[in-house]
């Protein structure tokens, strides 16, 4: 049993946040969302092998279609971008905020992978997330990168995106 230090509760083993009043348990004085985890199904990956272009220009727009989402998420790509998903008590914000498709529930880490634009290409890298970046049905190892094409499938834990080139 751990005892919390602020409010003298007394938790089941294996808690990181007390139970009764929401503190972390470690030791650190913030309280935040931890990410949830999931178990990993593999007959859940709906990937398939795509040989679609991976040149692109500094002006071409990319867009990430989220499953069950009524619109893409558009964007221009920089150096390096962030996806992940916002959480109110931490200062850590990702570029693209994944939070309003259902993020925390779909076990998306506040940061939980990168795409950089190197030269004339994109580059797909996990940060270190608790439940896994997927290409195309592949578990990313952490700061691996991969090149990313044209109708790739990106898994970020269960939220599913097909990447597109525009």
């Amino acid at each position: 049993m751990l005892q919390c230090a602020n409010c003298g509760y007394t938790n089941r083993v294996g808690s990181l946040f007390c139970e009764d009043c929401g503190r972390n348990l470690s030791g650190a004085s913030t309280v935040t969302v931890p990410t949830r985890h999931i178990e990993d199904d593999p007959s859940d990956a709906s990937a398939r092998a795509t040989w679609g272009s991976a040149r692109i220009s500094a002006d071409t727009s990319i867009m990430l279609h989220i499953r069950d989402a009524a619109d893409p998420v558009t964007f221009v790509p920089s150096r390096r971008m962030i996806f992940g998903r916002s959480d109110t008590n931490s200062s850590v914000k990702p570029d693209i905020d994944l939070a309003p498709y259902g993020a925390l529930e779909k076990g998306v880490s506040r940061q939980h992978a990168a795409i950089e634009f190197s030269e004339d290409t994109l580059i797909l890298l996990d940060v270190g997330s608790a439940n896994g970046t997927f290409l195309n049905g592949q578990r990313l190892p952490p700061n691996q990168p991969r090149v990313l094409r044209d109708g790739d499938e990106v898994r970020l834990g269960k939220l599913v995106a097909h990447i597109y080139f525009k």
